[in-house]
């Protein structure tokens, strides 16, 4: 079938189940291919092509409301929907989204990058179907790794309780990115293996309405011996005990299955959770065989060999860097332990985990607990690293103001991907973590110009004992600067001069380093000379060189990869407030107050002025007398 003229989902309602399976090999056809060149999220979504189809066969959407939990397996439904012929596009700038996007298609109904958001949001459409006296159905599609995070199981509860109309597909394929982990894990893995148990209790709820009334006596052993099945079959019952009719174990790819029990879904009156089990990678060996999480997501890669097509770079990755000096000091430091929310493959804990099994803790999507953990390990003068994405660090605020900062813990917070990340767009722009880092008491927040500052940076931060301290560094690669063979202690506060200058000074850190020393190099030819400073403490700030700075009338523009309210600058502009220097002159550049979409970093960062041209026109309007001179 030719995926490109597909409008929308209503041409499966004539398609027989053996159409059905060329139109699902047709699509893994057109996502091999298409991924093996814009790379993208391809393990998760050849894993739900027969779940996706059968969802839209068997349901109408947008009237019936189908909430991806996990956006990154929304590209079939992108298909169906009409979207085939802009997937040359994806993830690219103003191209099509790699997430449910409500301004892309009315089929959209949840925008989602981040797990766990799916049963809540479900209960509210609900909640609004049946205030509204509609007639619909809601299904929300959360993947077995989801339910580890806390928010699922708070929206179980409620869903539970409530007993209104739902219907929840437990898409179980054993792995989120990472193979899962925990008890839950534990429990899915039993009724995977206990067979469809709602069937049998039918058969044995027919047989008992065949016995004579007898009196209650033999009523209330009827009873018993109909709920008693549930633990003859299910080692568990742990969502028919939260108020659930549990459907399932069924196989996520035989249609016949699927339609059988969706229809049965239907009917059923409550919420009803259908548990699926796929197949992640489903159709390609590749990523059919991974069990690390390299084919959750990828670049470009070669159809016939699997093998990824890999760009030059010329350092090591970020996230590397950081993990392997974490493992080089815990071999001199058995109280340093590693936790990831997850992620031990994004975060490069593999090598730490194989050397220290008994210190490395994957706690699974479970970002709140791996905070408070990593707090509890810390009253025991244990030295945590909690290896962790800006953007999945936002869902354990509350646990770092309340259980770490609070409490003045020696947490080391390792936030990867901050600033831009570029084609996973504005669910995963690592741009906050400045803003929600530095308002809270004990904090201290830095970041390195470089690789070789970044190990220091590391040692620093286990070294020290006096509360949490967070370093951030970006997605990517480093520089490939010479490295340091012994590490070292940076001065918690202090920041570095990298070029002198009098007539005004650029205050930033990390990434934005090469724009501000690229933008001096243009003002000198101008015969404006800048000051480059390396800003590493974002808080606190090194006072001694702002005083002085300041002392000086020299005009400072500030510059972050990071969102301006609340940010770095502000806090610049908070200093000169409470030290006196009213008549200041400083300008900030940085994110604006707005979420940035896809497309890549340079991309994003013209689109709004963070740019070498635009650093040195600012600059140019700090130094109006100056430029008169000239």
């Amino acid at each position: 079938m030719d995926l490109l003229t597909i409008k929308d989902p209503s041409f499966l309602k004539n398609l027989t189940n053996d159409q059905l399976k060329e139109l699902s090999a047709d699509v893994r056809k057109f996502l091999v291919e298409q991924l093996s060149v814009s790379g993208g999220h391809i393990g998760p979504n050849l894993g739900v092509v027969e779940l996706t189809i059968a969802l839209h066969k068997e349901f109408n959407s947008p009237e019936d409301k189908i909430i991806w939990d996990v956006g990154h397996q929304s590209y079939v439904h992108k298909i169906l929907t009409g979207r085939a012929g802009q997937f040359d596009t994806l993830k690219k700038y103003k191209g099509l989204c790699g997430f449910p996007k409500m301004n892309e298609s009315e089929h959209d109904v949840w925008e989602t990058g981040h797990s766990s958001t799916s049963l809540s949001a479900a209960m509210g459409m609900v909640a609004a179907r049946e205030i509204k006296k509609e007639k619909n159905y809601v299904l929300p599609v959360i993947g077995d790794g989801a339910l580890t995070g806390g928010m699922a199981l708070e929206a179980l509860n409620h869903i539970g309780s409530e007993q209104k109309d739902m219907i929840v597909i437990l898409n179980d394929n054993e792995m989120s990115i990472a193979p899962n982990v925990g008890a839950l894990h534990s429990v899915l893995g039993r009724l995977r293996t206990a067979g469809k148990y709602k069937w049998a209790k039918d058969e044995l709820e027919l047989f008992l309405k065949k016995i004579p009334a007898v009196g209650g006596k033999v009523a209330a052993t009827a009873e018993r011996l109909k709920d008693s099945m549930k633990y003859l079959l299910v080692s568990g019952v742990f969502f028919e005990e939260l108020g659930f009719t549990y459907l399932g174990p069924i196989d996520g790819h035989n249609y016949e299955e699927l339609f059988e029990n969706l229809r049965y879904a239907k009917k059923t009156k409550g919420p009803v959770l259908l548990h699926v089990i796929t197949k992640k990678g489903k159709g390609y060996s590749p990523a059919e065989l991974d069990r690390t999480g390299n084919w959750h997501g990828t670049g470009p890669y070669k159809i016939e060999t699997g093998a990824f097509v890999k760009s030059p770079v010329k350092g090591p990755a970020w996230s590397s860097l950081v993990s392997e000096t974490v493992r080089k000091l815990a071999r001199e430091d058995e109280r340093i332990v590693a936790i990831t929310p997850a992620m031990p493959v994004g975060s490069k804990l593999e090598g730490f985990a194989s050397e220290f099994p008994e210190r490395m803790y994957d706690v699974g999507i479970a970002e709140q607990h791996a905070a408070t953990f990593a707090a509890g390990l810390a009253t025991q003068k244990m030295k945590p690293f909690l290896a962790i994405y800006s953007t999945f660090l936002q869902r354990a605020y509350d646990q770092l103001v309340h259980d770490i900062a609070r409490q003045n813990l020696n947490v080391f917070i390792g936030v990867d991907r901050a600033g831009l990340v570029g084609a996973d767009g504005e669910t995963h722009q690592g741009v906050f973590d400045i803003a929600f880092l530095r308002h809270l008491p004990n904090m201290v927040v830095m970041m390195p110009k470089d690789e070789n500052e970044g190990q220091h940076m590391v040692n620093t931060a286990i070294k020290y004992d006096d509360g949490p301290i967070a370093m951030r560094f970006p997605r990517g690669n480093g520089y490939g600067v010479p490295m340091d063979e012994m590490l070292r202690e940076i001065p918690i506060g202090s920041w570095e001069v990298l070029r002198e200058g009098t007539d005004a000074a650029i205050l930033t850190f990390g990434t934005t380093i090469p724009m501000a020393l690229e933008a001096a190099e243009r003002l000198a030819k101008d015969d404006i000379s800048v000051k480059v400073v390396n800003a590493r403490f974002i808080k606190p700030l090194d006072s001694d060189m702002l005083i002085e700075l300041l002392q000086q009338k020299m005009p400072i523009l500030t510059i972050e990869e990071a969102i301006l309210q609340g940010g770095f600058g502000s806090a610049v502009l908070e200093f000169t407030h409470d030290h006196g220097f009213s008549g200041a002159v400083i300008d900030r550049m940085g994110i604006p107050d707005r979420f940035i979409e896809h497309g890549s970093v340079d991309e994003l960062l013209a689109e709004i002025g963070m740019t070498v041209e635009e650093t040195v026109n600012k600059i140019n309007l700090l130094t109006p007398k100056k430029q008169k001179r000239a």
